[in-house]
């Protein structure tokens, strides 16, 4: 997918196909400076009344003259039109375009323009869903039918900031790059996309964009004393990595954000087995790593101006005669005990070590993702990542990210109140605190291991993946993270 701007008019442009806004009384938004004639074709065509009249709706339809094609998108109100509406039609035009043979396409971009809608937003939200529309998955089938056509997207803009929109485009693309990469390692089988391999995609990150990368093996592990780390990693014959990623762009002096990601590359579910149905989606239980690379990959791309550090703890949770057994006592890294209740409450024991090293980095913030608890999904469905956090700002800047992107995300309780259903009688705590309120529990307990530094969990086990016909992994949220550090080097 490429892009590009022309300031040209509509009438002096050719392209396969040319993308127009209907309002909801069967007009065109925009004359667009068109002839009459041309005018007059296209209102003949939307009087056929062809188009659906929801919001977003597309049809297309042959023209005669420099479009072959011409694509009607449905805007009922044009001054109402918001971010979610554009985000939207921007899906459903290019499905449609997909489907016919397209290879140019002239979008006229100041039919989306409005109080709500700035052209720095409509360009990055064009080409975001563009190239996250053409992801093909990485299959392994040795007969590969699906093959992506390149399509050129031009742009054109009558009185508008072309600077502003080349940013939009770059800043759309960046982060549509990065869910790529998010969604490439997460859809990869667990035997391929190992912790090694998780390394090896730092690595290759780090070389790309001159971070630096540290991978850590079980004895440099076992070294830091990441008791709880390593008790999850017991069952699995294939060693655990400690991974370390570097973005070191803004001053020397400023405090980095460090983005904490569960990497849990299969989850069996330890000796507390997991049902057999469906087991094979928790090769995406290592989302939470995905989507950290996939960050680092798109401020790599945008060269931002901000220090950013990615810690990824790696191994698999499989039941063995050498696997950490429920009442279980482990020490991390942090020295407080936990008494392991449940070996399939895994996420929180790797991440927790992983929180207390993050202390080293005397951070401004520290965000965790993870794909933490079925308790979630119960909670907020499919629709919403949920952030736990007791400092506002961050958790306000987090949802305001997640709204600015249409990644959706949900604040969700951190209240003292809960804290003791993670009692324990024989460790400083439990694992889990029962049946009630999975979430709020897992994320109180990794709140333990952050008193130091402003922190904020985001909990997407029910948006990393789809399940049924569509399954595969979504990339979220790495466009409402790259919206959060984004907003940061504006500040």
């Amino acid at each position: 997918m490429k892009f590009q701007i022309k300031s040209d008019s509509i009438s002096k442009l050719s392209a396969d196909i040319i993308i127009l806004v209907v309002n909801g009384r069967n007009k065109l938004c925009s004359s667009l400076g068109l002839s009459k004639i041309h005018q007059d074709n296209l209102n003949s065509i939307i009087k056929l009344d062809d188009i659906p009249q929801a919001t977003g709706s597309v049809n297309i339809a042959p023209i005669q003259g420099a479009f072959k094609r011409v694509c009607f998108v449905r805007i009922q109100d044009q001054d109402d039109f918001g971010e979610e509406d554009l985000l939207k039609s921007a899906k459903n035009i290019i499905r449609a375009i997909k489907s016919i043979q397209c290879g140019t396409i002239v979008l006229p971009l100041n039919q989306f323009i409005n109080k709500k809608i700035n052209e720095s937003t409509a360009s990055k939200l064009f080409s975001r869903v563009a190239i996250d529309e053409s992801y093909v998955i990485n299959s392994l089938k040795s007969d590969k039918k699906t093959s992506k056509k390149n399509h050129m997207i031009s742009f054109q803009v009558n009185k508008l900031d072309g600077n502003t929109i080349r940013l939009g485009i770059k800043e759309g693309q960046a982060i549509a790059e990065g869910m790529n990469l998010t969604k490439d390692l997460g859809n990869l089988p667990p035997n391929i996309c190992t912790p090694t391999y998780l390394a090896s995609q730092a690595r290759k990150i780090a070389k790309d964009f001159k971070m630096k990368s540290t991978i850590l093996n079980q004895k440099q592990i076992e070294k830091l004393k990441m008791g709880s780390f390593l008790s999850v990693a017991k069952g699995s014959r294939v060693e655990p990595k400690f991974i370390i990623i570097e973005h070191k762009k803004g001053k020397k002096l400023s405090k980095p954000i460090v983005l904490v990601g569960k990497g849990i590359t299969f989850d069996a579910g330890g000796i507390s087995l997991k049902p057999g149905a469906a087991m094979d989606e928790m090769k995406y239980d290592m989302c939470g790593a995905a989507t950290v690379l996939g960050v680092m990959k798109t401020i790599g791309l945008l060269n931002l101006p901000i220090n950013v550090v990615g810690l990824i703890p790696a191994c698999e949770n499989m039941p063995d005669g050498l696997a950490v057994k429920p009442g279980d006592i482990v020490k991390s890294m942090s020295g407080q005990t936990i008494e392991i209740l449940n070996t399939d409450a895994e996420g929180r024991l790797v991440l927790c070590d992983a929180l207390t090293y993050a202390e080293r980095y005397k951070p401004e913030t520290v965000i965790d993702i993870a794909t933490l608890t079925g308790a979630c999904v119960i909670a907020l469905g499919h629709h919403a990542s949920a952030v736990f956090s007791k400092n506002d700002n961050l958790a306000n800047d987090l949802l305001e990210a997640g709204n600015k992107s249409i990644d959706k995300a949900w604040r969700m309780p951190l209240w003292d109140e809960y804290q003791p259903l993670l009692n324990s009688n024989f460790a400083d705590i439990a694992n889990i605190g029962g049946r009630a309120a999975g979430s709020i529990t897992a994320a109180c307990f990794l709140s333990r291991f952050t008193k130091k530094y402003s922190w904020a969990h985001i909990d997407i086990a029910g948006t990393a993946w789809n399940s049924g016909k569509d399954k595969g992994a979504t990339g979220r949220p790495v466009s409402l993270l790259s919206q959060f550090l984004i907003h940061k080097t504006k500040k």
